[in-house]
């Protein structure tokens, strides 16, 4: 199970950083590049496309501004591409997003919320449990976690009512 976070800047990690955690905790192995499509496109076409040969199985690719990365990323590469948008402008994010959600027919990138790390991590792990039994698993008992989190806060609220 192999995954690339694909960043736009350096100063997008922070975003990123509950994402990766996320595939950590799944036991992913992760890899984390800083490419531009527009600063170094000649490496980052070059990654794309021996991104699957490589063993990638899905990529996340996060910019803001113009964001143009996930795009040039799902153009040169079969394996999924998962776009984050980053808030990193005037037009909070907004850009970012439009840039990644409105791709052209023929070159999909799935996209999630601006600045959505956890929310993409959480969509790769999920493209990845179609192969791996193992992380259907997890992903399940995740989700059962974060159910039995939501039934504690309603019982100590609803207690807290009660006193009043």
């Amino acid at each position: 199970m192999k995954i690339a976070i694909i960043m736009g800047s350096d100063s997008d990690f922070p975003v990123l950083e509950k994402g990766y955690n996320i595939l950590k905790e799944f036991g992913i192995d992760v890899t984390v590049k800083v490419l531009s499509a527009h600063r170094t496109p000649d490496e980052t076409i070059s990654f794309a496309k021996s991104a699957e040969e490589n063993g990638y199985e899905v990529i996340i690719g996060a910019a803001g501004k113009a964001a143009h990365l996930p795009g040039i990323l799902a153009g040169c590469t079969p394996v999924p591409v998962i776009g984050l948008p980053i808030k990193s402008s005037e037009l909070d994010g907004m850009d970012a997003l439009l840039s990644i959600v409105q791709m052209p027919p023929g070159v999909p990138v799935a996209t999630v919320a601006i600045n959505g790390a956890e929310n993409a991590a959480l969509l790769a792990v999920q493209i990845l449990s179609v192969k791996y039994e193992e992380l259907r698993r997890k992903f399940k008992e995740y989700k059962k976690e974060m159910a039995e989190k939501v039934y504690e806060k309603n019982k100590k609220l609803n207690d807290k009512l009660m006193e009043e």
